[in-house]
């Protein structure tokens, strides 16, 4: 078989990426069982070196090639250098994955990726394995999950807002940004805007506005403004919410990726006219999702105030 031969058969699937701890690992899982529910046949392949508890079988396990533990140990290097040799090594042996992969055809396939920023911003070795992907008829989208925690702190959710933009730029997959843990966001504070504001990312001049308000910040407005800038002249990100937990906010994400990576337009499962129109105005059910969330934060809101009152 010639690569990127056009007799091979699509292969769709998820490109799960993000920081440390925003869940990747959890939202495999999750969207495994989720979309096997609805009859697909899906398979999690673990592209994590680093990654030894899996809470669930993969068909691929990196590990089988290469472990973070073993290049620490043999090398001499650290958990960041140790990464980066290991995608790397992944690279220039791409031919085992692509065997590894064969036996897939016909599955949708979730990619659990490294936690390690620079791995999407910069470096290029996994982006190279991605680009074979493509050639090898993988039609893929990249999920790029961020902690919703970073909502509560202005300066860190611009951080979070370059982050995700450098990303969608250097990684160059159809990108559905998701904003994890939604059901813990209620733990973590009162945010300064409603939670469509940081969902749709609008007016962020209001955000700079907050941020001056804080002393240490006040002597940083320029350079804000300037990161700012360049985030709405780009007018690429949005976020959807996501609580693995809760299958409204499931299916809101399947529906997103679906559309990123052409799964919705392909005849791999029988789809009726609602399906195909709910993918068409995804941005409708996308805001119809953040406004059940909304609504579930502010309950929460209002019902702690209530029971400080009661407590006076």
């Amino acid at each position: 078989m010639s690569e990127g031969s056009k007799g091979t058969s699509l292969a769709f699937g998820q490109v799960v990426i993000g920081p440390p701890g925003s869940g990747k690992t959890t939202y495999c899982h999750a969207m495994r069982e989720f979309l096997g529910r609805l009859g697909r046949r899906v398979s999690v392949v673990n592209l994590d070196p680093a990654n030894e508890a899996l809470p669930c079988p993969c068909a691929v396990d990196i590990a089988e090639l290469v472990t973070l533990p073993d290049v620490m140990g043999s090398l001499g290097l650290g958990p960041n250098g140790g990464l980066l040799y290991c995608m790397e090594y992944l690279e220039a042996n791409v031919d085992w994955l692509r065997e590894k992969l064969e036996v897939l055809r016909g599955h949708y396939v979730l990619f659990d990726c490294p936690g390690q920023v620079e791995l999407y911003t910069h470096h290029n070795a996994l982006k190279n394995v991605l680009a074979q992907l493509a050639k090898w008829n993988f039609r893929l989208a990249a999920v790029h999950l961020v902690d919703s925690h970073y909502c509560t702190d202005p300066g860190k959710f611009i951080s979070v807002l370059c982050t995700s933009l450098s990303t969608m730029l250097h990684v160059e997959l159809p990108h559905v940004n998701i904003l994890s843990k939604m059901d813990l966001i209620e733990q973590y504070g009162k945010l300064a805007f409603n939670l469509d504001y940081y969902t749709e990312v609008l007016d962020l001049s209001y955000l700079v506005d907050h941020l001056a308000s804080d002393p240490f910040f006040r002597n940083y407005r320029r350079l804000n403004e300037k990161l700012v800038e360049v985030i709405e002249d780009y007018s690429l990100v949005s976020f959807v919410p996501l609580n693995v937990q809760d299958k409204e906010s499931m299916r809101q994400v399947m529906q997103a990726v679906d559309k990123a990576n052409g799964y919705s337009f392909g005849d791999r499962e029988h789809r009726s006219l609602e399906a195909l129109m709910s993918a068409a105005v995804g941005a409708d059910f996308h805001f119809s999702s953040t406004l059940a969330v909304q609504e579930k934060y502010v309950q929460s809101q209002d019902k702690a105030v209530e029971e400080e009152v009661m407590d006076l």
